[in-house]
């Protein structure tokens, strides 16, 4: 009876939860309401295969753009600027890196099919730092690739929440 009661009390708290977070106007952000003028876009991104180049095709493809050639296009969304660099912070003692900082920059506008800018030339840059233990070399490459990785994801979302913003 008493873990009938519990799983009760459980069900009736989730639920209270889930009220009251749509009631505040949350929502998962799984898609961007991108505007009708991009439902044809031709990407023209420095990087064709980077990270951030996947992501943005990802997201964009979610959101319901269809990525074509630039003859097919309604807009244009380029991306010339693309660049990820690895800073040392802090050396140690022994004059090995102890530290370092990682720094993604995109630049990015958005055109029309006629060449008229949409969205000016906006530059976005997020960085990351990372410790550099020499005893764990191989670990320390993987946090690094997944750290670059992380920045591309962020900064395609951030991309895609400029982008909405146009259609408002």
């Amino acid at each position: 009876m008493r873990a009938f009661r519990q799983t009760i009390l459980r069900g009736a708290a989730l639920l209270a939860a889930t009220l009251l977070l749509s009631a505040c106007g949350f929502q998962l952000r799984d898609s961007a309401d991108l505007p009708p003028e991009m439902a044809q876009t031709h990407l023209v991104i420095d990087g064709q295969y980077s990270p951030l180049a996947r992501r943005l095709r990802v997201l964009l493809e979610q959101s319901g753009v269809e990525l074509v050639q630039a003859g097919d296009a309604l807009a244009i969304l380029e991306v010339p600027v693309n660049n990820v660099v690895t800073n040392v912070l802090t050396i140690g003692d022994n004059a090995r890196v102890r530290e370092y900082r990682i720094s993604h920059t995109v630049e990015f506008r958005l055109l029309d099919s006629a060449g008229t800018e949409l969205v000016p030339r906006q530059t976005l840059r997020q960085t990351r730092e990372i410790s550099f233990d020499e005893q764990e070399i191989l670990g320390s490459s993987r946090e690094q690739e997944y750290l670059k990785q992380d920045l591309a994801n962020s900064l395609a979302r951030l991309i895609l929440r400029r982008l909405e913003g146009l259609g408002e």
